[in-house]
């Protein structure tokens, strides 16, 4: 018998880490529902921004892969630039403070800029950032958002692009991390903290 390829070793041994992981929960968003919604996402912003070559700033490292996949849906000439912010460090509650870890290195001024997001929660760290963005006078300022959460009436009018709403649980996979691990799961789930802590 053939041995394992390496991606079927890889893949087995992610499935693996999550089954040893009892707070690794339900599948949320599958990895086929993501790829359409980028799709829908990348269409919609290509006839907004007809004739003109929006700048996409993707906030580290969570919005990595839902950034990269977004420009390639968009067609347009798309440029791309990146800012590395922190208010969770390697916990599952935001401290409340953000702080810029990396800056970006285009200058913004009379550029089309869509602040690409993984997840938008209480609106605290996108709200600093688009305070720090307008100050510096792009020509416009949009918001895409992978996820928000349900009911959440505080991001009225931050967010111009939305890929899902999830209730309010914490979440891994595409893009999303707990201190560092799950990033490269194909699908988005639900992580619950408690589970494997006895409580």
């Amino acid at each position: 018998m053939a041995g394992a390829s390496a991606s079927e070793e890889s893949h087995s041994d992610l499935d693996s880490m999550l089954a040893s992981d009892p707070a690794v929960g339900d599948v949320l968003v599958s990895g086929p529902e993501i790829a359409a919604r980028v799709a829908e996402l990348g269409a919609q912003i290509t006839t907004d921004y007809a004739g003109r070559q929006p700048l996409l700033v993707a906030v580290l490292k969570g919005a990595v892969m839902f950034a990269s996949d977004l420009s390639r849906a968009i067609d347009l000439p798309v440029e791309m630039d990146f800012m590395a912010v922190s208010s969770y460090g390697s916990s599952t509650r935001s401290s409340g403070v953000v702080r810029i870890l990396k800056d970006l290195d285009i200058d913004i001024a009379g550029r089309d800029v869509i602040l690409v997001e993984d997840i938008v929660e209480s609106g605290l760290t996108l709200s600093y950032l688009r305070r720090s963005l307008l100050a510096r006078g792009p020509a416009s300022l949009a918001v895409c958002s992978l996820l928000t959460r349900e009911h959440n009436g505080s991001l009225n009018g931050l967010v111009d692009y939305i890929g899902f709403r999830l209730p309010p649980v914490w979440v891994i996979g595409y893009g999303l991390d707990l201190a560092q691990k799950y990033r490269n799961l194909a699908e988005i789930r639900a992580y619950d903290s408690s589970a494997g802590d006895g409580s």
